[in-house]
């Protein structure tokens, strides 16, 4: 279903039962899945693959150049899961060929209104950004993340599993999993124990995500340190594991 005033370049793929709304844009090299709408006024540039069943609302803007001027117009792209809702206004930036090429939003996620993911960002699955969310370059957001209404996350920083980013925050270094950040500088504050319990994890899986919280981030030691304690005193865990591979990989420094 396109409708009559909509702008569709003959290159773009349509599958079956999709909806394209009133003066929406679909530029070519673009792949539509089946099921998903396009709302009014919505711009889809080149070089954008949308899995099927996702909901764009109106005057959302997907597969734009990015805002950078090393930018050459090289083919680069934005990849869109299963199930995604992109709310009104929403700004999603193509990759470039320097920070991997490739723009990613997993299944299932949520962003809201005006929120805006740059280039190279790879957004994991379920993932919800609220209102006026923004994500700089190259950033990468863990599966079941959750990031707050006005926050600013800096360039490279990586959000782990499950974590929690309250509103109006500015992030300039990495959250790890399963924990609560917010602030200008964000600090942490704790286990996200709420939305853990919510996400269906046992009572002893968040016992030992404590322990290894309380470890690392509330009796001083180094980072070096609190890692070589977790391995000696807490159950070994598949999310302690992911807890401590997450600090370990660390390049910009973990936010404490």
């Amino acid at each position: 279903m396109i409708h009559q005033t909509a702008i569709v370049d003959p290159g773009a793929q349509i599958d079956e039962n999709v909806t394209i709304g009133p003066f929406a844009l679909v530029g070519k090299n673009t792949r539509i899945g089946s099921g998903t709408v396009i709302g009014s006024h919505a711009v889809i540039d080149p070089y954008v693959v949308i899995g099927p069943d996702c909901q764009i609302f109106h005057y959302a803007s997907i597969g734009a150049p990015p805002q950078s001027l090393k930018f050459q117009g090289e083919e680069t792209w934005v990849k869109i899961g299963r199930g995604s809702i992109i709310r009104e206004f929403v700004t999603i930036h193509r990759g470039t060929s320097f920070g991997g090429g490739v723009t990613e939003l997993g299944e299932e996620s949520f962003l809201m209104a005006y929120t805006h993911v740059a280039h190279d960002c790879k957004i994991g699955r379920n993932v919800v950004m609220a209102n006026n969310a923004t994500l700089a370059g190259h950033i990468t957001i863990g599966d079941h993340a959750t990031i707050g209404g006005l926050v600013a996350i800096h360039q490279f920083v990586r959000i782990g599993d499950y974590a929690f980013v309250g509103g109006k925050s500015a992030v300039v270094k990495d959250v790890p999993p399963y924990v609560i950040a917010s602030g200008d500088r964000a600090a942490l504050h704790g286990l996200n124990s709420v939305g853990l319990k919510r996400h269906g994890f046992s009572q002893e899986t968040i016992l030992q995500l404590k322990k290894t919280y309380r470890i690392v981030f509330r009796i001083g030691i180094t980072i070096n340190e609190a890692i070589e304690r977790v391995k000696a005193e807490v159950e070994q865990i598949p999310e302690v594991v992911g807890f401590i591979e997450f600090l370990q990989a660390s390049s910009r420094g973990v936010t404490r």
